[in-house]
């Protein structure tokens, strides 16, 4: 991890026109999932588009505009897409079919920016979103295509070129963004979940204010609870050896 110290956001962010609803779904999904606490929709931290300049926080993936701006984002899909576009026939001609590749890269940056926090770039939204994919693009929403799509985009973000600023919670947060919707569209058009971008953003703890828990409530946490915050607070916990001291310790702070 890197141990710079940054002063975000380095590109004012804003609500775009997907940004809040696609936020509260993914929330929901990683509350489900145990990868965020069940109060994020209230947490600063994760709500906010802009990314925490804590290096052991992880960006969401709407807090990514806030690092990267405009340039960095539409870099990467143009590399993709110049990829896409030469591939092989039966995957390129649907891309060919629909558009222009300068206009899928602008249109896919633009929808990348606006979830990412970059305002409102997607006119239209995800009722355009889901047409394009069920109209324009279904031929290839199946296992065959979404794999080779996968597999382009990874051959993109694996690229030494790619520039994700010197944050290194840039690129799982780009994967958890990917794998996000990944996900979302092997549930809407029934194929397998091909998700394989890499490293995604790591499970965020729920913090704990022993100051305002009883004895009782602190006796109740699970012993994984207290050794989380006790470590989140730098103590060594190699000297507590059974719940009662983890619990003596945590009431002493």
């Amino acid at each position: 991890m890197s141990t710079n110290t940054y002063h975000y956001p380095t590109y004012p962010p804003q609500s775009g026109v997907m940004t809040d609803s696609i936020r509260s779904r993914y929330i929901d999904k990683a509350i489900e999932q145990n990868l965020l606490p069940e109060q994020s929709h209230r947490l600063a931290p994760v709500v906010s588009l802009v990314a925490s300049d804590d290096p052991s926080k992880p960006i969401q993936f709407w807090q990514l505009y806030s690092v990267m701006g405009p340039h960095r984002i539409e870099a990467i899909v143009r590399r993709f897409y110049n990829r896409v576009f030469e591939d092989e026939p039966w995957f390129t001609s649907v891309f060919e079919r629909v558009a222009s590749k300068e206009r899928h890269i602008q249109t896919q940056a633009s929808m990348w920016i606006d979830v990412m926090g970059g305002g409102r770039a997607y006119h239209g939204g995800e009722f355009r979103l889901n047409f394009h994919h069920t109209h324009n693009a279904f031929e290839l929403m199946n296992d065959k295509g979404a794999q080779r799509w996968v597999d382009i985009m990874v051959e993109t973000l694996n690229h030494p070129s790619v520039d994700y600023t010197q944050d290194d919670r840039v690129r799982p947060a780009i994967n958890t963004f990917l794998s996000y919707f990944m996900s979302k569209y092997a549930d809407d058009f029934n194929f397998q979940d091909c998700s394989a971008f890499g490293d995604t953003n790591p499970v965020v703890k729920r913090r704990i204010n022993f100051l305002n828990l009883s004895f009782d409530a602190i006796e109740a946490l699970s012993e994984e609870e207290l050794i989380d915050e006790l470590v989140a607070r730098g103590i060594d916990i190699n000297l507590l050896a059974s719940k009662s001291q983890l619990v003596n310790k945590a009431l002493s702070l």
